[in-house]
């Protein structure tokens, strides 16, 4: 999966405010307020390089959402609030677009959509939830060299925790994915995601716990 350089903060902002319902000044704060969350200094992995990349495998995944407006307003807010000690960060960022978004069904979908991303795992028939999730953990089909940064930047981020207490609680977070029923929950991601994933988690387990 070959990733392109990411986009200028200017191109990712144009393309908010192009969104339906974000075109006026009020769009055009909210995606600067959402841009500046998105580059706190804290970030190593949840950056502007991060969202950049969810909203081009969601064009990779065009023609899957039922409402494609709902699932791309939902990736610039799933992980808008982050914060390594909170353990309710999703929570936190779908009140967060309940607050900007107001309380019409869009705004409705956008704050499911994110509580989705913390635990991947939408029901059968979810095409917006599939399309976001698949999108969200399409970095763990990255080539080895790009799936070791990933895994470094999450590790930058919870520096803070003692390298024996990563290890188990990362393990952990990699079993989950692995006992997903389906890491992928679209057909083009199942095809051309799924088995460089589940190879890249398991190769982490095992540096992990060997």
């Amino acid at each position: 999966m070959t990733r392109m350089p990411p986009p200028s903060h200017e191109r990712l902002l144009a393309r908010f405010h192009a969104l339906p319902g974000q075109t006026g000044p009020a769009g055009l704060r909210l995606g600067q307020e959402l841009l500046a969350r998105w580059s706190e200094p804290h970030r190593h992995y949840h950056t502007v390089a991060h969202l950049a990349d969810v909203l081009a495998r969601l064009d990779e995944l065009a023609g899957y959402a039922a409402e494609p407006v709902a699932v791309e307003l939902a990736a610039w807010f799933h992980d808008a609030v982050y914060d390594p000690y909170s353990p309710d960060n999703e929570e936190r960022s779908a009140r967060l677009a309940e607050e900007r978004l107001g309380t019409g069904p869009r705004a409705r979908e956008v704050a499911r959509l994110v509580r989705l991303t913390a635990g991947h795992d939408p029901e059968p028939g979810d095409v917006n939830g599939a399309a976001l999730c698949d999108a969200d953990l399409a970095v763990l089909a990255g080539s080895p060299e790009e799936y070791a940064g990933y895994a470094a930047a999450v590790r930058r981020e919870y520096g803070f925790v003692p390298d024996g207490d990563f290890r188990a609680g990362r393990a952990e977070v990699l079993r989950q994915l692995l006992a997903l029923p389906e890491l992928f929950r679209t057909p083009y991601g199942a095809e051309h995601w799924a088995p460089t994933a589940r190879f890249n988690l398991r190769g982490e387990l095992r540096l992990l716990t060997g």
